[in-house]
């Protein structure tokens, strides 16, 4: 890589975030704790990542990569509680494969040289770079590419008739360490979020669904009240030994109208497969949310959602004066003589 061009070697931070339960204030505490190191703080609320340009901070703080990411683990630790994983390089594609390969609690860093990018990089496997998906590395291995020492040494041309033109030059430049994309620091996207503690651990997968379906109405009557519309749902199911599982799926169009934020939220639901799952807490968050008047509904011959809107209306009104839970859909309230399934 051609590093004379700059006037001091950039070093660019790629953290994840490992905490025991996941809440948007604390990741907001989280990046609060970063930028107290550099200001140049790019958010990844999806991931609960984040990068961050060190190149200025380590003039500012007179250290090295090295000590200053440990510096942040510390903090984290310390104020938080949070262990984290960090991979540093010259480049964001770098930066992230460190990451990737780094476990909690530990960093890896690239130096900003010939030498150390190529070590790092050449006998990575071709998936590992950024952009090459599982279908496209197995294009690759067809032809005998398999490692990213492989796609460097590739011809472009050749490359080209592979991938194509755009994807060839992204693929070869970052299996080269070249990779000028800069760090964009900005806030995190607004999110909000409903959260449902189970008292025991529930095994029920009935009842994941009458919490799913609850946390559904929750948000949506939240998001219409303040006038946002959510592009995204996220499922976060935390276990009895404190793992958790998370699931992201873009809503087909965005919205805040309930039944279609419960088709998205049962689908998660549905993939996450929690028949035989001690689930102790249920997360659902709506992501990358905006204005309402942003809102572009398809228009329907459903006179049934029509009716289905008038009726979320009525039941938001209905809420502001009694009480969220005052009325709702029926799925999610028990019924008569029912009684709970077996837990653990």
């Amino acid at each position: 890589m051609n590093t004379t061009s700059r006037t001091r070697p950039r070093a660019i931070l790629r953290i994840h975030f490992h905490p025991a339960e996941r809440t948007d204030e604390l990741y907001g505490q989280l990046l609060a704790v970063v930028d107290g190191i550099s200001s140049r703080v790019e958010p990844l609320p999806a991931d609960w990542s984040a990068y961050v340009d060190l190149t200025g901070a380590l003039t500012y703080w007179g250290r090295d990569a090295e000590g200053l990411i440990a510096v942040l683990r510390l903090r984290l630790l310390a104020l938080h509680g949070v262990q984290c994983s960090a991979g540093a390089g010259p480049t964001r594609s770098i930066a992230a494969m460190a990451a990737d390969a780094t476990p909690p609690g530990a960093a890896t860093v690239v130096r900003d040289d010939p030498y150390g990018i190529a070590a790092f990089l050449r006998t990575k496997p071709a998936s590992a770079l950024p952009g090459i998906g599982p279908r496209t590395a197995k294009t690759l291995a067809r032809y005998g590419i398999t490692s990213v020492g492989d796609i460097a040494d590739t011809q472009l041309p050749t490359l080209q008739r592979i991938l194509g033109t755009t994807a060839a030059r992204l693929a070869h430049d970052r299996a080269l360490g070249i990779d000028e994309r800069p760090v964009v620091p900005g806030a995190a996207p607004r999110t909000m979020s409903a959260r449902r503690r189970f008292d025991r651990d529930e095994l029920d997968p009935e009842q994941h669904h009458r919490a799913v379906l609850g946390l559904v109405q929750e948000l949506g009557g939240r998001l219409r009240t303040s006038g946002e519309i959510a592009q995204a749902l996220m499922l976060t199911v935390t276990y009895a030994d404190r793992s958790q599982t998370t699931r992201t799926r873009t809503l087909a169009e965005p919205t805040a109208h309930t039944p279609a934020l419960a088709e998205t939220a049962r689908q998660l639901l549905t993939v996450l497969g929690l028949q035989r799952a001690r689930v102790r807490t249920l997360t659902l968050r709506a992501e990358r949310l905006r204005p309402a008047e942003d809102a572009v509904h398809q228009l329907t011959l459903d006179q049934r959602d029509d009716k289905l809107r008038r009726l979320e209306t009525a039941l938001d009104k209905a809420a502001t004066l009694y009480g969220p839970r005052v009325a709702g859909a029926a799925s999610t309230f028990p019924r008569a003589g029912w009684r709970p399934a077996r837990r653990a």
